[in-house]
């Protein structure tokens, strides 16, 4: 008698060993592919952390009178659009944990996270801001809009008086020259555990601006105690660090959270140099520093060549000092030269490992309008420039953004899933 064919158990695929999870999530080729092994189970999500399930995107110009906002995908080599009418009628002036700041005429402030649509207002400049951050010139609120005042001689005007004569109303493609030149965020708006807090550069200024998300007014001014301008913000080590244009260094810390922070500056700690186009970034709890090492020589004409080097410097140390790297691992870096967040980490995605990204070419070409990409190989200080997609005529790629797809809520982060088609492909990302 023949026996009836035995019934066997599906295997169990949720009870595979961690180690054996996480070596696939490694070979995972896209963030569609991270996104469909994530949405498996609890332990295959947690095999791939969020932060490094989605490779950053290039957040690609801008227009003020359209509501298009366009990403480019260097590792999937597409470009997708999303609709968002938040953006009309405004210049990004930031990048910061997967949201964008835009400012209007007003210089009010809106952050945007482009990939879920929610939105926080930020207190908009006043006139201490615009007297801090245009030290130069007269700069006066008239009617809900901004002007470069010439006095003359007939005391201060009001919002309401008509603006005075030979004034000139400050265009919106100016604003970020003139307010707002760079926001940085200590956390996502959407992080309700803790106090967000905004740090603003400001156009021209010793001083930055400082505000608590959702929960200010106004901004408050702080000082650097920086004898030049502030040229970039950074967030390292759980504390914001302003450094001026010379790259001198002042770390800001409070007693308190939410409370007003305090600058101390760290006289000892200048740039590596010769080092020239600098910009900085936290990579594994250090600060780091990349930049251009320039040899100019002469034969019948002036030219030169470069070469792109790293440094870091670890903050907590007693005296820090800055130091050569030549290998960070599996990390990528991922450098911006408009929009000035930079930032590195491991990905699933095909991102060269051991390199950084500019998001521009470090010297490009003032009259190519090409949208072009340079990979730094760190252990050689090799560097290569192609164009990132060929059809794309205008200004610079604003920057890299890292898609924030999710919000914290206890006791687990919930991702929200949203559909965004780009050619034959689909990368998800979220809606409520």
């Amino acid at each position: 008698m023949a026996q009836p064919p035995q019934i066997t158990s599906p295997p169990d695929w949720t009870s595979l060993p961690q180690e054996l999870l996480e070596s696939i999530a490694k070979r995972l080729a896209s963030g569609h592919d991270a996104a469909s092994f994530r949405s498996a189970c609890s332990s295959w999500r947690a095999a791939v952390p969020f932060a490094t399930a989605f490779g950053p995107l290039l957040l690609l110009p801008l227009h003020p009178d359209s509501d298009t906002v366009s990403f480019h995908s260097v590792s999937e080599k597409q470009t997708f659009s999303l609709t968002l009418p938040f953006v009309l009628g405004k210049v990004p002036c930031g990048s910061s944990c997967g949201w964008v700041a835009l400012m209007d005429e007003s210089a009010s402030v809106t952050l945007l996270n482009p990939f879920t649509g929610a939105h926080v207002e930020l207190p908009p400049a006043d006139e201490l801001v615009a007297a801090a951050s245009s030290p130069e010139r007269t700069v006066s609120k008239i009617h809900g809009r901004w002007w470069w005042v010439i006095h003359s001689g007939d005391g201060g005007h009001g919002n309401n008086a008509p603006p005075p004569p030979a004034s000139k109303a400050i265009k919106l493609e100016d604003m970020r020259g003139v307010f707002f030149h760079e926001i940085v965020l200590s956390a996502p708006p959407a992080d309700e555990r803790e106090c967000v807090v905004a740090m603003a550069v400001l156009a021209s200024s010793t001083e930055v601006a400082f505000c608590r998300v959702g929960l200010d007014a106004a901004w408050t001014l702080l000082d650097t105690k920086l004898e030049f301008s502030v040229a970039s913000i950074v967030r390292c080590q759980g504390k914001f660090l302003a450094i001026d244009v010379t790259g001198d260094i002042s770390v800001f810390s409070s007693n308190a959270a939410g409370a007003t922070p305090t600058a101390t500056p760290l006289p000892s700690l200048s740039p590596p140099d010769g080092l020239c186009h600098r910009s900085y970034l936290e990579s594994n709890g250090e600060l780091h520093v990349v930049g251009a090492m320039v040899s100019m020589f002469h034969d019948e004409t002036w030219s030169f060549t470069y070469r792109t080097e790293l440094y870091k410097c670890n903050l907590l140390d007693r005296v820090p000092e800055w130091s050569r790297v030549k290998d960070v691992g599996e990390v990528t870096q991922f450098v911006s030269k408009c929009l000035g967040e930079s930032f590195s980490g491991t990905s699933v995605s095909l991102y060269e490992k051991n390199s950084i990204y500019f998001s521009e070419p470090l010297y490009g070409d003032p009259l190519d309008f090409a949208h072009r990409l340079e990979t730094v190989d760190i252990a050689a200080g090799t560097s290569k420039v192609k164009p990132f997609h060929e059809n794309l005529q205008r200004s610079e790629a604003l920057g890299w953004i890292r898609p924030n797809l999710w919000t914290r809520e206890a006791p687990e982060p919930k991702e929200k899933i949203r559909l965004v088609s780009f050619s034959s492909r689909v990368l998800q990302i979220s809606l409520p």
